[in-house]
């Protein structure tokens, strides 16, 4: 779960971000709407404990995360938050299998290889686990990334700009994936994206709620 009280950031000599207050229940989806410099990707980095809170305060997972120092933020986030990145990130050097070991190295888990490759069947993408990021098309790479970020089945999946650059067929796709592996793991799902495309890919979901967000510049 996601509930957030007058929520707001400001970065040094720059205009404070406020954000409305919001309550998305476990498994839910959360929508964040909004052109390019209005907020989305602050309001990720304070869910996922990145940024701490200037103003009010946000609850994830039932941790407040006003008050969340760095270690055990770090500790937090391991076990608990699943980031897709816009640019996903992938260690250009290491294979499939090893990109998703380092997740596990990262969170101070021992490496689990039967995890890594349920992970990678789930995603439908276990033929690849011997290769390197430049052997994979660009879906699969989306993929991989996805299941590293569930690797450690968190209970938040936060993924940035997921449809950017695709047509709309894979963009649907993209979408449909997401929520998918989010119901697999019971995971509360939020997407921020400026793409119309994944609203009308939503707007018919039980448990989906949009959070429009303003102009401000980051």
């Amino acid at each position: 779960m996601i509930s957030s009280r007058q929520l707001a950031y400001q970065y040094p000599g720059g205009a404070e971000l406020r954000f409305e207050d919001i309550d998305v229940a476990q498994g839910g989806v959360l929508l964040l709407r909004g052109v390019s410099g209005s907020g989305k990707s602050t309001w990720l980095a304070l869910a996922a404990g990145l940024l701490s809170p200037g103003g009010g305060d946000i609850m994830v997972a039932g941790q407040s995360l006003k008050a969340l120092g760095k270690v055990a933020g770090d500790a937090w986030r391991a076990r608990t938050i699943g980031f897709l990145p816009q640019k996903l990130h992938l260690s250009a050097a290491l294979t499939v299998h090893a990109n998703l070991a380092i997740a596990q190295w990262a969170a101070g888990q021992p490496q689990d290889d039967a995890r890594i490759r349920e992970a990678l069947a789930a995603l439908g993408v276990q033929e690849l686990a011997a290769r390197k990021p430049a052997q994979l098309s660009g879906g699969q790479a989306q993929r991989v990334a996805l299941a590293r970020a569930v690797l450690l089945q968190p209970q938040v999946i936060l993924a940035d700009e997921p449809t950017a650059s695709l047509d709309d067929d894979a963009a649907r796709q993209a979408v449909e994936l997401l929520q998918a592996t989010a119901r697999q793991q019971g995971a509360t799902l939020v997407i921020a994206t400026h793409d119309s495309r994944v609203a009308a890919s939503l707007d018919s979901q039980i448990g989906f709620q949009p959070l429009f967000l303003g102009r401000q510049q980051l």
